[in-house]
């Protein structure tokens, strides 16, 4: 298998650490008896975080994969690609 990284990879890896740091943290507060409220907070952080390092780990490879399989494009042929790109911000 081909060796595959990004630029992002490392803030990736930074962010899926800091995910399951929070994701042990809830595991200890459920284990230990602690408020709902507490819990939920600390379950929204870890969702954030997946959340984000999907988002980031998506962005680059439509950054960098999809434009090595698309290649260089007229102007005119650019804009479906760029609108693509810009749409998935929102996913």
């Amino acid at each position: 298998m081909i060796e595959h990284r990004h630029e992002t990879h490392p803030e990736i890896i930074k962010r899926l650490k800091r995910a399951e740091g929070h994701l042990k943290s809830v595991i200890a507060m459920i284990e230990g008896g602690k408020p709902c409220l507490d819990v939920a907070q600390q379950l929204h952080a870890v969702e954030k975080a997946i959340i984000q390092a999907k988002r980031t780990l998506i962005q680059d490879h439509l950054d960098h994969c999809l434009e090595e399989a698309v290649g260089t494009l007229p102007r005119e042929q650019r804009h479906s690609i760029d609108a693509f790109k810009s749409i998935t911000k929102y996913l």
